[in-house]
């Protein structure tokens, strides 16, 4: 059953065609967004040691976009694209991060509705590159990325209802959705994840 939100605003046209002009640079940049998404995970667990009842889920998030990080890196190694050297700043998520309030439950909350928001951005964005590849591989293995980022949008949701009344979580869910596609349209297109 689907538990995030639809998003309040989809990525422009002009975005896949900005990353098929320059995949490489985007697989680059997914690479980094995989590593970035399963410390992510595992920030949670460190900061949240207490939460007994999502640690499990949030180690597997963390181990699958770890997995995911391996994955893309053989398909980088396939078509000789190295790591980026300095993984350049992520103003999306800068400007999301900036938006969680300080109290410690309601940082919480916020850091899961801002993990639900940005995963069902990447699957919605993963979606647009499997749909607009051609070569029958790499189709198949974005396929397989963009209903693990579904799941994982999903599974955010699930932990903020675990500990907040659901009224509360779509609440804050529906305000960072629309602060997310308001920050989404006002940077820069490249080929980029966000």
């Amino acid at each position: 059953m689907k538990r995030n939100l639809p998003l309040t605003a989809p990525s422009p046209p002009e975005w896949i065609k900005a990353v098929l002009a320059d995949f490489d640079a985007f697989l680059q940049d997914h690479a980094d967004c995989e590593r970035k998404a399963s410390g992510f995970a595992m920030s949670m667990v460190a900061k949240y040691p207490d939460r007994t009842a999502i640690i499990p889920e949030l180690i597997e998030t963390a181990l699958e976009e770890m997995e995911h990080f391996k994955l893309v890196y053989a398909v980088m190694a396939e078509r000789g694209v190295q790591l980026a050297h300095v993984i350049p700043k992520d103003h999306y998520m800068e400007r999301l991060i900036q938006l969680r309030r300080t109290g410690r439950e309601q940082h919480f909350l916020d850091r899961l509705c801002i993990g639900s928001v940005v995963e069902s951005r990447g699957a919605e964005r993963f979606r647009l590159v499997e749909e607009a590849l051609t070569d029958p591989a790499l189709k198949r293995f974005y396929k397989m990325l963009w209903t693990s980022e579904a799941k994982h949008g999903n599974i955010y949701v699930d932990m903020a209802l675990e500990y907040f009344p659901e009224e509360e979580v779509y609440e804050r869910l529906h305000w960072f959705n629309d602060r997310e596609g308001e920050i989404l349209h006002s940077l820069e297109i490249r080929p980029a994840l966000h």
